[in-house]
Protein backbone atom coordinates (compact mmCIF):
# COMPACT_ATOMS: atom_id res chain seq x y z
CA UNK A 1 0.00 0.00 0.00
CA UNK A 2 2.95 2.33 0.59
CA UNK A 3 4.27 1.66 -2.60
CA UNK A 4 1.25 2.14 -4.41
CA UNK A 5 0.85 5.85 -2.75
CA UNK A 6 4.63 6.96 -3.54
CA UNK A 7 3.56 5.51 -7.47
CA UNK A 8 0.71 8.24 -7.08
CA UNK A 9 1.93 11.01 -5.58
CA UNK A 10 5.10 10.49 -8.02
CA UNK A 11 2.23 10.66 -10.61
CA UNK A 12 0.91 13.42 -9.30
CA UNK A 13 3.42 15.74 -9.13
CA UNK A 14 5.08 14.41 -12.39
CA UNK A 15 1.64 15.98 -14.16
CA UNK A 16 1.53 19.35 -12.47
CA UNK A 17 5.15 19.91 -12.99
CA UNK A 18 4.66 19.25 -16.88
CA UNK A 19 1.80 21.17 -16.98
CA UNK A 20 3.61 23.90 -15.69
CA UNK A 21 6.80 23.42 -18.40
CA UNK A 22 4.71 22.06 -21.44
CA UNK A 23 3.32 25.86 -22.44
CA UNK A 24 6.41 27.66 -21.21
CA UNK A 25 8.48 25.67 -23.72
CA UNK A 26 5.48 26.06 -26.62
CA UNK A 27 5.37 29.44 -26.09
CA UNK A 28 9.42 29.86 -26.03
CA UNK A 29 10.34 29.92 -29.36
CA UNK A 30 8.62 30.59 -32.50
CA UNK A 31 7.21 29.51 -34.95
CA UNK A 32 4.70 27.83 -32.57
CA UNK A 33 3.09 25.79 -34.85
CA UNK A 34 5.95 23.71 -35.38
CA UNK A 35 6.11 22.81 -31.66
CA UNK A 36 2.34 22.11 -31.97
CA UNK A 37 2.89 20.00 -34.78
CA UNK A 38 5.41 17.92 -33.28
CA UNK A 39 3.54 17.77 -30.11
CA UNK A 40 0.70 16.49 -31.68
CA UNK A 41 3.00 13.84 -33.99
CA UNK A 42 4.52 12.40 -30.85
CA UNK A 43 1.60 12.23 -28.63
CA UNK A 44 -0.53 10.56 -31.51
CA UNK A 45 2.27 8.00 -32.23
CA UNK A 46 2.81 7.44 -28.84
CA UNK A 47 -0.74 6.66 -28.00
CA UNK A 48 -0.70 4.11 -31.27
CA UNK A 49 2.38 2.31 -30.25
CA UNK A 50 1.56 2.07 -26.32
CA UNK A 51 -1.82 0.98 -27.36
CA UNK A 52 -0.20 -1.71 -29.23
CA UNK A 53 1.69 -2.54 -26.54
CA UNK A 54 -0.04 -2.73 -23.90
CA UNK A 55 -3.23 -4.70 -25.61
CA UNK A 56 0.01 -7.61 -26.37
CA UNK A 57 0.25 -7.31 -22.57
CA UNK A 58 4.26 -6.42 -23.65
CA UNK A 59 4.27 -3.44 -21.04
CA UNK A 60 2.09 -3.18 -18.46
CA UNK A 61 1.09 -0.07 -16.37
CA UNK A 62 -0.25 -1.25 -13.01
CA UNK A 63 -0.67 2.69 -11.75
CA UNK A 64 -1.73 4.76 -14.48
CA UNK A 65 -4.34 7.96 -14.43
CA UNK A 66 -8.03 6.55 -15.35
CA UNK A 67 -7.23 2.61 -15.45
CA UNK A 68 -10.58 1.87 -15.80
CA UNK A 69 -10.39 3.92 -19.44
CA UNK A 70 -6.92 4.02 -20.22
CA UNK A 71 -4.44 0.74 -20.35
CA UNK A 72 -1.19 2.96 -21.62
CA UNK A 73 0.59 5.56 -19.43
CA UNK A 74 -1.27 8.55 -20.41
CA UNK A 75 0.74 10.91 -18.92
CA UNK A 76 3.87 10.06 -20.36
CA UNK A 77 2.32 9.48 -23.83
CA UNK A 78 0.34 12.63 -24.31
CA UNK A 79 2.24 15.21 -22.10
CA UNK A 80 5.59 14.33 -20.65
CA UNK A 81 7.46 12.88 -23.63
CA UNK A 82 6.14 14.94 -26.00
CA UNK A 83 7.23 18.17 -24.05
CA UNK A 84 10.68 16.23 -24.24
CA UNK A 85 10.33 16.22 -28.13
CA UNK A 86 9.75 19.90 -28.30
CA UNK A 87 12.90 20.61 -26.18
CA UNK A 88 14.83 18.07 -28.45
CA UNK A 89 13.64 19.86 -31.93
CA UNK A 90 13.68 23.48 -30.38
CA UNK A 91 17.38 22.66 -29.69
CA UNK A 92 18.23 21.06 -33.01
CA UNK A 93 16.14 23.21 -34.97
CA UNK A 94 18.96 24.50 -37.07
CA UNK A 95 21.65 21.90 -37.53
CA UNK A 96 22.20 19.46 -39.56
CA UNK A 97 21.87 15.46 -39.24
CA UNK A 98 24.71 14.39 -37.10
CA UNK A 99 24.82 17.16 -34.87
CA UNK A 100 20.63 16.35 -34.72
CA UNK A 101 21.15 12.70 -34.08
CA UNK A 102 24.04 12.84 -31.27
CA UNK A 103 22.06 15.74 -29.25
CA UNK A 104 19.30 13.00 -29.16
CA UNK A 105 20.88 11.29 -26.76
CA UNK A 106 20.90 14.26 -24.48
CA UNK A 107 17.11 13.47 -24.22
CA UNK A 108 16.72 9.27 -24.59
CA UNK A 109 19.39 8.34 -22.17
CA UNK A 110 18.07 10.40 -19.21
CA UNK A 111 14.03 9.19 -20.43
CA UNK A 112 15.79 5.70 -20.54
CA UNK A 113 17.16 6.26 -17.20
CA UNK A 114 13.89 7.51 -15.78
CA UNK A 115 11.90 4.31 -17.35
CA UNK A 116 14.35 2.20 -16.05
CA UNK A 117 13.62 3.16 -12.17
CA UNK A 118 10.74 2.99 -12.76
CA UNK A 119 10.71 -0.57 -14.01
CA UNK A 120 13.16 -1.60 -10.89
CA UNK A 121 11.73 0.62 -7.88
CA UNK A 122 8.27 1.42 -8.68
CA UNK A 123 5.17 -0.51 -9.20
CA UNK A 124 4.78 2.49 -12.35
CA UNK A 125 5.63 -0.05 -14.87
CA UNK A 126 6.29 -3.96 -15.60
CA UNK A 127 7.99 -5.57 -18.76
CA UNK A 128 6.61 -8.48 -19.82
CA UNK A 129 7.55 -11.20 -22.94
CA UNK A 130 10.84 -10.47 -23.45
CA UNK A 131 11.12 -6.56 -23.13
CA UNK A 132 14.37 -5.85 -22.26
CA UNK A 133 15.72 -2.67 -21.91
CA UNK A 134 17.65 -1.65 -24.90
CA UNK A 135 14.03 -2.44 -26.42
CA UNK A 136 13.26 0.66 -24.69
CA UNK A 137 16.18 2.59 -25.30
CA UNK A 138 16.01 1.61 -29.33
CA UNK A 139 12.54 2.55 -29.43
CA UNK A 140 12.66 5.99 -27.77
CA UNK A 141 15.25 7.14 -29.90
CA UNK A 142 13.93 5.78 -33.11
CA UNK A 143 10.57 7.68 -32.75
CA UNK A 144 12.72 10.85 -31.23
CA UNK A 145 14.30 11.38 -34.34
CA UNK A 146 11.78 9.78 -36.45
CA UNK A 147 9.65 12.96 -35.36
CA UNK A 148 12.32 15.16 -35.63
CA UNK A 149 12.75 14.22 -39.07
CA UNK A 150 9.23 14.39 -39.94
CA UNK A 151 9.10 17.81 -38.77
CA UNK A 152 12.38 18.35 -40.76
CA UNK A 153 10.11 17.34 -43.73
CA UNK A 154 7.57 19.23 -42.99
CA UNK A 155 9.51 22.54 -42.98
CA UNK A 156 11.27 21.66 -46.48
CA UNK A 157 7.57 21.35 -48.11
CA UNK A 158 6.64 24.46 -46.79
CA UNK A 159 9.89 26.35 -47.66
CA UNK A 160 9.08 24.93 -51.35
CA UNK A 161 5.58 26.16 -51.02
CA UNK A 162 6.85 29.71 -50.18
CA UNK A 163 9.07 29.53 -53.08
CA UNK A 164 6.31 28.60 -55.34
CA UNK A 165 4.22 31.72 -54.00
CA UNK A 166 6.73 33.92 -54.29
CA UNK A 167 7.72 33.37 -58.25
CA UNK A 168 3.88 33.31 -58.93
Amino acid sequence: MKRKNFDEKFLWWSLIINLIVVFTIICRKPPIKDWLLVYLFNALTNGIIDSFLSAYKIVKYPVRFFPKVFKTHILFDFLIYPTFTILYNQMTKNDKLFTIFYKLFYFTIPMFLVEFWAVKRTGLIKWNKGWKWYHTLMGVTLKSFSTRLFIGGVRKIEKKQEMRMFRD
